[in-house]
């Protein structure tokens, strides 16, 4: 029979085909499965926007063979009237082999279907022996809402003999929140259909074409899984010489997927609705209240809302009120925004930064006042904001960066001299920074002298850019290592805040932190330790609030590195974890991670002997990306490297090492270090004449300092003069004020001057001394370069020896990870190790967290301290000692300690 449809026009064949399965396809099981499933039930919704796959999804799930009876198939059109898409769901029904009643009849007219018509064809369904499954391909929005009502009332009604799969770009005019609370309908959603890493991998193979790990990740950046844009992509790929280097290149805009939506989405939109999308483009989101802005009328939220629902590539961010555009389909676009209204785009940046700024949106104000090289106004905006700061620290800083990067140089204005300043500073151009902020001085001045001019520029002559000439003053005295001009500046600044508005201070935390955590780090060049301390905890203590959280990293590290030089070993690894830890907890970039943190545990691990681990930490502070570290820390840092490298038995590369350092830009305590670091690697190497002639080269500072007194003593004794070696150790004064590990070597050397001039009784009092004062930081380090005379000494003393078992090296391959599963494997190969002295062997090995129990246990810590030093309870210790007790066959902690040494085991 020849079925026509109403309007007398035969029906076309090719709607009820669906289309082919491409050949390239990647299979998707999951989303095959849940359509299967919902087949089973009245409504299936496959939504999501242009080029998402919906219908070659649908497609494959048609010709996969998974239903009992193959779904019938109807591609919709977006001008059928009700009556004509009924005339064809009958005839794709019939062409699927649904007998229905001759009474339920064909409509007649092409507009408009009746009543009784959905009643009959309701009734036939339900009386037929097997459901229908029918694919209405790209039912949208567009359809008449007399469809969308017939077809409701027709599923409603069939009793289970209709199954609809619906696949669209907008939800249909059907009463989808009914079927949710029915629980009659399965939604596959855009979020569903984008591609997976291992999608896109999956269809570049089936492309032949073998990608990276990185390029399929920034694949699916760019184009955030939708299915088009892959494809596109991977056929552009297929063309190119360098696949990899398409993918980091590719503009969309010169590419198909510019004419993709451009033709399917952009000309889809009436006029009005293109002219929006064309000018909110420029933000990287859009407000409907900024989109009015933009546009000049009041139709934002309508509009908005309407490409949001309709998959438009637009989406809601959050359930809030911003929504925002795909990246692909922004920059595409941009593209056509520039080539159809030229000059344009600079405006619209305009309008979008005085909205944002209006509304308190600072970082977004800047940058789209930047976009519209309105470089007044943008630097303006963080001059007057106090946010100068967000150029030198906290997630923000390279996007504004590079947002200014583009601003001329010498660009005329005290707001653009200062931002200059300050990017100059981030990029540690020390000249460039100091040229800028002459240049702001000589803006100040002039408009001090003459403050009645009509320069415009002379409003900007108010608090906030004063305090930004200070602040950047202060932070601009850490690369100098200027403490005069730092302290000058931090007054000033500390003076200006309190002009400040509070609500504005509130909203900037970091400023008080920032401004002490560098003023400490300049006190801590300038070989100030107590001031630095004393600044750097206030700055520490600054930190509260979020937003601090660099400062507070940089302040922990400044901190650990002063009380290291001050000798406390245990406070220095304390704080430099919490800087560490601080890093990673607030995801701070490693491009802004100085690596004094780990420069202080390399410092710390020489001093107790751990050369693993002093070599780990050293290689992570070195291969740090952030900052280059200010002069004197650069020197602390081959000061260590030199004595790990000479411990390692490499004098030269030590040496190296040291020399390198620009000694004439140091304060004289930092390039007296030096001097002393290089004395004692000439020592390690056994020349005392080199180590005595590196010293005696070196001007010594204002009030010979201790550290090099000791060097002195050092090398004298190595050279066989004692006398001359003892009178030196009288410039090492034995009060609180000189480092510990000073002190302590000071005594260790009268030891071994007692010694040598035959002096037992006075020699074992002295290295009495010398190890009472290093037990509480365990520096080893100094033992271990005396020599064997130390052990030998202390072999000739047992009681004193048994005391002092923290003396034993640590076991190598210091990393915690590491640490902790060779200390239970090396525990476990010495317990079947049986003893020579008839011990019994040892009925079990030791767990890890047991060897770190008796280990310090032979420290002689008490149980609360070793609760302290794991972070464990006393009563957790109690039970691990009760246990290691056990294992090794013993009764008590000092049986234990001699029965595990004996063993290896420590």
């Amino acid at each position: 029979m020849d079925h026509r449809a109403p309007t007398g026009d035969p029906m076309l064949t090719a709607r009820f085909a669906p289309p082919a399965v491409p050949k390239l396809l990647v299979h998707r099981p999951e989303l095959l499965g849940r359509l299967t499933a919902g087949a089973q039930g009245p409504l299936t919704l496959i939504n999501g926007p242009a080029g998402s796959g919906k219908t070659v999804l649908t497609a494959h799930w048609a010709a996969d063979g998974r239903t009992t009876r193959p779904p019938m198939w109807l591609t919709v059109e977006p001008d059928d009237a009700p009556g004509a898409f009924w005339a064809y769901v009958l005839e794709a029904l019939h062409r699927g082999g649904v007998a229905l009643p001759a009474e339920v009849g064909r409509p007649t007219r092409a507009e408009g279907v009746t009543r009784s018509f959905l009643v009959r064809l309701a009734d036939g369904l339900a009386a037929s022996a097997q459901p229908a499954v029918l694919v209405l391909d790209q039912f949208d929005t567009t359809q008449p809402p007399a469809t969308s009502q017939g077809l409701d009332f027709v599923l409603r009604h069939a009793a289970g003999g209709l199954r609809i799969v619906l696949t669209s770009r907008s939800d249909s005019l059907l009463p989808l929140h009914r079927y949710r609370a029915a629980g009659e309908i399965t939604e596959i959603r855009h979020a569903d259909l984008r591609f997976t890493d291992a999608d896109a991998e999956a269809l570049l193979s089936e492309h032949h074409l073998t990608v990276s790990p990185d390029g399929i990740r920034l694949l699916m950046e760019r184009t955030e899984g939708w299915a088009a844009g892959v494809r596109l992509c991977a056929l552009a790929m297929q063309r190119s010489a360098d696949p990899e280097a398409f993918l980091r290149q590719f503009a969309a805009d010169r590419t198909t997927i510019a004419d993709y939506l451009l033709t399917e989405v952009l000309d889809a939109q009436p006029p009005p609705t293109q002219d929006l999308l064309l000018r909110v483009c420029v933000t990287d989101r859009v407000h409907p209240d900024l989109a009015d802005a933009l546009t000049g009328r009041d139709d934002g939220a309508r509009t908005l809302a309407g490409l949001a629902r309709d998959n438009a590539f637009l989406e809601q961010i959050d359930a809030s009120a911003w929504y925002r555009l795909h990246p692909l389909f922004a920059e595409v676009l941009r593209a056509h925004l520039r080539q159809r209204c030229p000059g344009l785009e600079p405006r619209l940046h305009g309008r979008a930064a005085r909205w944002l700024a209006r509304t308190g949106r600072l970082t977004e104000a800047v940058l789209q006042g930047a976009a519209a090289e309105d470089w007044q106004f943008a630097a303006a905006q963080l001059v007057d904001n106090l946010a100068l700061g967000r150029l030198l620290t906290g997630l923000e800083a390279d996007q504004l960066g590079r947002a200014f990067a583009g601003m001329p140089t010498g660009t005329p204005g005290l707001a653009p001299a200062l931002v200059g300043a300050a990017r100059r500073l981030a990029e540690q151009d020390l000249p460039g920074c100091e040229a800028e902020l002459r240049r702001v001085d000589a803006t100040l001045a002039s408009l001090t002298e003459d403050p009645l001019t009509d320069d415009p520029l002379a409003d900007a002559c108010g608090p906030a850019a004063r305090f930004g000439r200070a602040f950047l003053g202060v932070l601009a005295g850490r690369p100098a290592d200027d403490l005069t001009a730092t302290e000058r500046a931090a007054a000033d600044a500390d003076r200006l805040l309190r002009e400040m508005p509070p609500p504005l201070l509130a909203e900037r935390p970091e400023l008080h932190a920032l401004l002490l955590a560098h003023l400490g780090a300049v006190e801590l060049g300038a070989g100030r330790l107590d001031r630095a301390e004393s600044t750097l905890t206030a700055a520490v203590a600054a930190c509260g609030p979020s937003g601090t959280e660099a400062p507070l990293c940089g302040a922990l590290g400044s901190l650990a590195l002063t009380e290291l030089l001050r000798g406390r070993l245990r406070q220095a690894a304390e704080h430099a974890r919490a800087s560490l830890a601080v890093a990673e907890r607030s995801a701070l970039p490693a491009e802004h991670r100085a690596g004094i943190d780990h420069l202080v545990l390399a410092g710390v691990a020489v001093e107790q002997d751990d050369l693993p681990a002093a070599r780990h930490h050293l290689d992570l502070a070195t291969a740090a990306p952030g900052p280059r570290p200010d002069p004197t820390t650069a020197a602390r840092a081959a000061v260590i490297g030199a004595r790990i490298t000479a411990a390692e038995g490499d004098g030269d590369a030590a040496l190296a090492a040291l020399r390198a350092v620009d000694a004439a830009g140091l304060p004289a305590w930092a390039a007296d270090e030096l001097a002393v670091a290089e004395s004692a690697v000439h020592l390690v190497g056994g020349d005392a004449t080199a180590a005595l002639r590196v010293l005696d080269a070196m001007e010594a500072p204002d009030g010979d300092r201790p550290e090099r007194a000791l060097a002195r003593a050092r090398a004298l004794l190595a050279a066989g003069r004692a006398v001359d070696a003892a009178r030196a150790l009288a410039g090492v004064p034995a009060d609180d004020g000189v480092p510990t590990p000073v002190r302590a070597h000071a005594c260790l050397l009268r030891a071994r001057i007692a010694e040598a001039r035959g002096d037992s009784p006075q020699a074992h009092r002295c290295l009495g001394e010398a190890l009472a004062l290093a037990r509480p930081e365990e520096l080893r380090r100094m033992f271990t370069e005396s020599g064997p005379w130390v052990r030998r000494t202390l072999r000739e003393d047992p009681r004193t020896a048994r005391s002092h078992g923290w003396l034993s090296p640590r076991a190598p391959a210091r990393t915690a990870r590491t640490a902790r599963a060779s200390g239970a494997a090396g525990t476990a190969r010495t317990a079947r190790t049986p003893q020579a002295d008839g011990q019994p062997p040892v009925v079990e090995p030791l767990s890890a967290r047991e060897t770190e129990v008796l280990g310090k246990a032979a420290e002689l810590l008490s149980t609360e301290e070793i609760a302290t030093e794991l972070y464990v309870s006393a009563n957790t210790v109690k039970t691990h000692l009760k246990s290691i007790y056990r294992k090794l066959g013993v009764t008590r902690r000092s049986e234990a300690v001699h029965r595990a040494q004996d063993l290896g085991m420590l």
